[in-house]
């Protein structure tokens, strides 16, 4: 799952087609729309959750779907979407590639919920064998119909599931909280940038 190259095209399509037949992690941590289901999970697992506030108009929650669908809130530099013309739909694989500390990894999870309605638009997906976690994640946007806030969550459970992540877990957590920290404030700033409907 480590290597010191980027994937090719090739590579690429050959794990996206091998992910395709492999069953998701055995886990059910999350609810897309109510975040974690109990409050006591098994030995290992870490759990992660924040909130940014984007705006507080339904144009911001526009921009903010559009940027989900182009996967903004993964173009970090260090992270991107391998494959970008995913769709938010169930099933659709996500391959997530990140470079760290000199090594690159490409992770593949399948999205097994998602939400689309006028206050909500988000996903839940969790991790195949061809990924070095183990878990769940949820992105949600919510417009709260009272004041017209519009928030961004981001919701993880996981614990390492490649040797090299598990020996490295503090520098492990240090990426999972970059990751975290860097996907709220890209969204921030693209919302807080985009033109706004008069």
């Amino acid at each position: 799952m480590f290597s010191l190259n980027k994937p090719t095209a090739a590579a690429l399509n050959r794990s996206l087609a091998a992910a395709a037949h492999l069953p998701p992690s055995q886990s059910s941590f999350l609810a897309l729309q109510t975040g974690l289901k109990s409050p006591h999970l098994p030995f290992g697992f870490a759990h992660d959750v924040s909130r940014t506030l984007l705006g507080n108009d339904e144009s911001a929650f526009e921009q903010a779907k559009l940027a989900f669908r182009r996967w903004v809130h993964f173009d970090l530099g260090w992270v991107s979407v391998a494959n970008p013309s995913a769709a938010i739909a169930v099933g659709q694989i996500v391959a997530v590639q990140a470079r760290t500390l000199g090594l690159r990894s490409l992770n593949l999870s399948r999205i097994v919920e998602v939400v689309d309605t006028p206050t909500s638009f988000g996903f839940l997906y969790v991790t195949t064998p061809l990924h070095v976690e183990n878990g769940e994640e949820r992105f949600l946007l919510t417009l709260d119909s009272t004041n017209g806030n519009l928030w961004y969550e981001v919701e993880a459970v996981s614990r390492p599931r490649n040797l090299l992540a598990f020996l490295g877990l503090p520098i492990t957590r240090y990426f999972q909280h970059r990751f975290t920290r860097e996907s709220h404030a890209r969204i921030a700033e693209v919302v807080a940038s985009s033109p706004r409907k008069q």
